[in-house]
């Protein structure tokens, strides 16, 4: 008999899956999609890898740390920092403390001031030590406000803040919760980014397999149609389950659709447009995302084959360049951005390169893939916590799990996961 049915095999679902098979529960996981993994997923095609939309693992998180292999990852360590740049001029940003070699290098950067680098060592001291419950139950402003607030310049909010946390928030307004700002700026000074050799794809794979050794069984292509709490009872277009227990890890708006409870309906968009260019055409980021310092083109540009070589074949490099949305109507909104097309945005990006870059030349630029990711986090704006809804609100032996019911990103989902196993092992006596 199953014991607990999970329904969604993303992050959230399989970590829930693999700490319930692990003690002892008899586990199924029913999933709609071929393939398991939710919003992080990879393609490979012709010696290429193109993860779904920009996505990097924080490997400090601490979720990361308890719930995925590393080594196994093989991962692929960005440089610290990021480069800046506009028409004709890239500077390098780095944190001088992480690499104490590069500290010339970022104070003559003129794109940020003497006393906003002051500001940030002063920033760094402010959140270091502080956990996530802390930050998080902290009043709450705006990023914008809160840069402000702590006397950051304008322009180092529009050369860096704009699309470096904008990236990260997918708002170049800064709109977002300032508790996500100070815990990711903690995350960032703690550790690096990366993204596993064989793209972010192998995070969930990596999570099934474990879910799998431990006992659990995951079907793909198998949509849950209904769920009843009373019981429970979840139903396909095949077959009843009557399990003990149900972990609803679908997205929020399934899982309100399932469940009835309320979740979060405002959504962040992006696209992700990836391409090859000769692998002679250095770019010199140093291992660093490119920063788009001056207009509403491609937000950020990542050198995705420089820092993990296995993402392209030998005589090619792969760059990934991602759009973003603003909110405050001083731009492109996420809407207008959507309407453009794959062929206009790539265009943007040439333009962009080619102005960057003014001693190269760009003509064998080639657009490979375009990921357009319209539900990529939930928006979180001040106090988005408050709203939330709790792991146990459907009721009964029903439990939710996924980063909704924390805050958007990977460790919000592997940590609900885990949260949501351990709660209702407890309810069931296991």
């Amino acid at each position: 008999m199953t014991e607990v049915v999970v329904v969604g095999a993303g992050l959230a679902g399989l970590v829930a899956a693999r700490r319930m098979a692990q003690a002892g529960a008899d586990v199924l996981v029913l999933e709609e999609n071929d393939e398991v993994g939710g919003r992080v997923r990879s393609h490979h095609q012709d010696g290429y890898t193109f993860d779904r939309g920009f996505q990097v693992l924080f490997a400090e998180y601490p979720a990361v740390r308890g719930e995925l292999d590393l080594d196994a990852l093989d991962l692929r360590y960005f440089s610290p920092g990021a480069t800046i740049a506009r028409p004709g001029s890239r500077s390098t940003f780095v944190d001088p403390l992480k690499r104490p070699g590069m500290l010339l290098t970022s104070l003559l950067n003129g794109d940020v001031s003497l006393l906003d680098k002051l500001r940030l060592l002063l920033l760094r001291q402010r959140v270091s030590g502080r956990d996530e419950d802390d930050i998080f139950g902290a009043p709450d402003t705006s990023i914008r406000q809160y840069l402000d607030d702590h006397g950051f310049s304008r322009k180092f909010v529009e050369n860096f803040a704009e699309p470096f946390y904008g990236g990260i928030t997918l708002d170049r307004a800064l709109g977002s919760s300032s508790a996500v700002f100070e815990y990711t700026f903690r995350m960032l000074t703690e550790g690096d980014i990366a993204v596993p050799a064989d793209g972010m794809g192998a995070i969930p794979k990596q999570l099934a397999e474990s879910a799998r050794a431990a006992g659990a069984t995951i079907e793909t292509g198998a949509t849950v149609e209904s769920l009843d709490g009373d019981g429970p009872t979840v139903e396909t277009a095949n077959e009843t389950f009557s399990p003990r227990a149900v972990v609803v890890a679908t997205d929020p708006k399934e899982a309100g659709r399932l469940t009835g409870v309320e979740t979060p309906t405002e959504t962040r968009g992006c696209i992700t447009q990836h391409f090859a260019v000769a692998r002679h055409r250095r770019l010199d980021t140093g291992d660093r995302i490119l920063l788009n310092a001056e207009d509403e083109g491609p937000n950020t540009v990542a050198p995705m084959s420089t820092v993990a070589p296995e993402y392209a074949p030998d005589d090619r490099q792969l760059l990934s360049a991602t759009f973003v949305g603003r909110t405050d109507g001083r731009g492109r909104s996420e809407a207008e951005l959507f309407r453009e097309t794959d062929g206009d945005l790539a265009a943007e990006v040439d333009a962009a390169l080619r102005s960057w870059y003014p001693e190269h030349r760009f003509d064998a630029l080639e657009l490979l893939h375009t990921d357009r990711v319209e539900f990529a986090q939930f928006a979180q704006p001040p106090g988005f916590r408050d709203s939330l809804p709790d792991l146990g609100a459907p009721g009964g032996q029903v439990y939710l799990a996924g980063d909704y019911t924390r805050w958007s990103s990977i460790h919000g989902a592997l940590y609900s996961g885990r949260n949501a196993a351990e709660v209702a092992l407890v309810d069931l006596g296991i």
